[in-house]
């Protein structure tokens, strides 16, 4: 799907800030003398998807929502069912009901395979989670929530370099077979969604030099921000817009 020149204009200021807050925190971890931490001190920094958080945020309120339900700095904590609580970047709670809840993460080189284990199990942990808590009742009302999850991943050969496997007694699936992380994240994000653990996914790719200047790609058009956006104003019109009750 074409992205819109305006929602592309906005995606790319969310991906300079990305690129620009890692640098600029990789910096001062280096000038104070903690240079041993390596690019984790880009990632320990924290709010390099705020551009992405304002984005999202911008387009809900121009959907209807009134900001006093949007939560994105604090009180961001939803109950859970496997442990007591799970904190999420965005939600969106009125009239005492969970409207939305989104997830964004990315990933960076060097250590693509150290992290992505990671990254899939807590994505996936959190949906079950948050599922079980609310067929139990946890979040009071009936109105089910959406699940939104968005994922950046560094463009460079490591993340386009085919990586083998280790399957001594039974068969990978054969989408696994050779592929580089970037087609790993790629179905990854694809299959949160198809298997109705979250409602929609998108996956974008930036590399480092080209993304200070806000250049991306999406490599599946089918998980591509627009879809994303799309799904967001639907959820936002139908529930959380300030005008309906």
């Amino acid at each position: 799907m074409r992205i819109s020149r305006k929602l592309g204009k906005q995606v790319s200021a969310a991906i300079s800030h990305f690129w620009l807050t890692r640098q600029g925190q990789t910096r001062k971890q280096t000038s104070s003398g903690r240079s041993d931490q390596g690019a984790r001190s880009a990632v320990t920094g924290g709010a390099h998807m705020d551009g992405f958080i304002r984005l999202l945020t911008n387009l809900m309120i121009d959907a209807g929502a009134d900001q006093r339900n949007i939560y994105c700095k604090k009180k961001l904590e939803l109950p859970g069912f496997f442990r007591p609580t799970k904190e999420w970047d965005i939600l969106v709670v009125k009239d005492d009901q969970l409207v939305l809840a989104i997830e964004t993460k990315s990933q960076v080189g060097p250590s693509f395979g150290n992290n992505f284990n990671n990254r899939t199990e807590e994505a996936m942990g959190s949906a079950v989670d948050l599922w079980t808590a609310y067929r139990e009742g946890a979040y009071k009302k009936t109105i089910k929530p959406w699940l939104g999850y968005l994922f950046l991943l560094e463009d460079c050969p490591q993340s386009h370099k085919p990586v083998g496997v280790q399957a001594p007694h039974f068969d990978v699936f054969p989408e696994f077979v050779n592929a580089s992380y970037a087609k790993r994240y790629e179905l990854f994000c694809r299959k949160l969604v198809r298997e109705r653990h979250y409602d929609v996914a998108s996956f974008l790719m930036s590399e480092k030099i080209n993304g200070i200047r806000g250049r991306y790609t999406e490599p599946a058009d089918d998980l591509s921000f627009e879809i994303f956006a799309q799904a967001l104003i639907s959820q936002i019109s139908a529930f959380g817009n300030s005008n309906k009750r």
